[in-house]
């Protein structure tokens, strides 16, 4: 009997806690183009503005800008937890997807090995037909 195929992504998510969806979340987002544009964009202003801006206006003096360190260390000690387990999540994942293709494939192969036998049965029958035919 034939066994349906089971929809791996679907099975994994199921089994992700909130968490384990906001580390994916987190990993996904953190890893894009946009992410690294907002960080570049904001330390070029925070910058800027701490060495270009009236004295009165600067809010973290050049050249040590220790604010700005002690965020961005910040963002940084939150983020690295964060995409590690996303990105573990994303690996097992993947090895449950490599599983998943794995077995399909086993089966197609073994399908399509009956099928061949099948067809080189019928050639023979054809075979047999046709010169059964051609003897009459």
């Amino acid at each position: 009997m034939r066994q349906p195929i089971r929809n791996i992504n679907i099975l994994h998510r199921e089994k992700l806690s909130r968490m384990d969806r906001l580390a994916i979340f987190v990993t996904e987002r953190v890893g894009t183009m946009g992410f690294f544009s907002i960080i570049l964009l904001w330390t070029v202003f925070w910058l800027g503005w701490n060495v270009f801006a009236p004295d009165a206006a600067r809010f973290d003096p050049y050249p040590a800008f220790v604010l700005w360190l002690f965020i961005s260390n910040m963002i940084q000690l939150f983020l690295m937890p964060l995409i590690m387990v996303g990105q573990s999540l994303q690996g097992r994942h993947a090895e449950v997807r490599a599983e998943a293709d794995f077995e399909v494939n086993t089966k197609a192969e073994r399908e399509i090995e009956t099928i061949l036998l099948h067809l080189e049965r019928q050639n023979e029958l054809i075979l047999k037909i046709l010169n059964h035919l051609e003897n009459n």
